[in-house]
């Protein structure tokens, strides 16, 4: 375990908080105080997807190596939820997910991962880095700068493996989980032994981003849309999203270090790309697979050709902490967006576990 004394060296930066805020961030102030443990947990409204399409503004916080862009909904003083999204995805996946905790008396705080919308890496001389540790102490660095001690983490994606990380190595930050396809902490070294042909062929774009026509296709802005797109079609083939839902997230794409940051992370997973010396030490702890002790709720979207079969058997070992688990009918890989009051609805039943 990793104390905070520790992170800083691991980082290399101090983690001074200076927050900026661009127009305000929706409120709920006169929503009721979240519960925890001790008392049953409240039903979230059910509501149609695609009832919010907005965040009504964005902040930023210098935190770590980055300036990171981030919403914020609900009650500033209210107990914490970090809303992590994946790719191709931004903070709209949480779109409708943030209101709905707000009115439960959550601080819902949905940032971009670095690389995305209005994220910023703080020095040109940074390394554009996306291996799993580097994004993992970079919501370390969110929690500091915003003085978050302890936080409900719920994501799915790269936001899920973020999230577990968190949850095993600092689980003195975390009230609780929900992590959408359960325990995703990479094993670069068991990425190296091939997959059935039917899995392999679910995961085209790694092997394409691997290649030099792959990061071709991230820089160009024809290609890259239209990539991202097929990804959504493919991985989500029940969700009926429209050309302006697709557009409001893909204009986190045209962040300038975007491509970098995706086809680091793909190559990185499969050994072709180096990390960081400085993360090493995580990435031993990570290597070891750490089980999750905090109270947690794992989701599987039964119509995302990532979702493995058996119900979550799958990953049931690593959490041994109170648990839940849920199959969703008829949702693909963007299971927040798709499904956003069984989303929320998870999140205020972990932190009630």
């Amino acid at each position: 375990m990793m104390n905070r004394r520790s992170f800083t060296k691991v980082v290399g930066l101090g983690v001074g908080a200076t927050a900026v805020g661009l127009p305000a961030a929706a409120t709920a102030a006169t929503a009721p105080t979240a519960r925890r443990a001790g008392g049953p947990a409240p039903t979230v409204p059910t509501i149609t997807p695609g009832t919010h399409t907005e965040f009504s503004g964005l902040k930023q916080v210098r935190a770590g190596v980055l300036d990171i862009g981030y919403a914020e909904v609900g009650p500033a003083h209210g107990p914490a939820v970090i809303c992590l999204h994946g790719w191709p995805y931004d903070i709209h996946s949480f779109v409708d997910v943030a209101p709905l905790l707000a009115e439960q008396g959550y601080r819902v705080i949905v940032p971009y991962l670095r690389g995305h919308g209005t994220t910023r890496f703080r020095s040109a001389r940074t390394v554009r880095n996306a291996q799993q540790s580097a994004i993992a102490l970079d919501i370390i660095a969110l929690m500091d700068a915003l003085e978050i001690d302890k936080a409900v983490l719920a994501g799915f994606d790269w936001g899920s493996r973020t999230a577990d990380i968190i949850a095993a190595l600092w689980p003195e930050r975390v009230r609780a989980l929900v992590s959408v396809s359960g325990y995703l902490v990479t094993n670069v070294e068991a990425q190296a032994k091939p997959l059935a042909p039917a899995a392999e062929h679910t995961w085209w774009y790694q092997f394409y981003f691997a290649t030099e026509r792959g990061r071709l296709a991230m820089e160009s802005p024809i290609d890259r849309p239209a990539l991202c797109r097929l990804v959504w079609e493919t991985v989500s083939p029940g969700w009926d999203f429209d050309d302006a839902t697709f557009a409001r997230t893909a204009a986190a794409f045209e962040n300038p270090d975007y491509p970098a940051i995706v086809i680091h992370n793909y190559r990185w997973r499969l050994g072709l790309a180096a990390g960081e010396r400085h993360y090493d030490s995580v990435e031993r702890k990570l290597a070891a697979r750490p089980r999750i002790t905090v109270p947690t709720v794992t989701l599987d979207p039964a119509l995302d050709p990532f979702t493995a079969p058996g119900d979550g058997s799958a990953y049931r070992s690593f959490f041994t902490g109170p648990y839940v688990h849920r199959t969703l009918s008829g949702i693909g890989h963007n299971l927040p967006q798709e499904a956003p009051s069984a989303f929320a609805q998870a999140v205020v039943d972990a932190d009630h576990l």
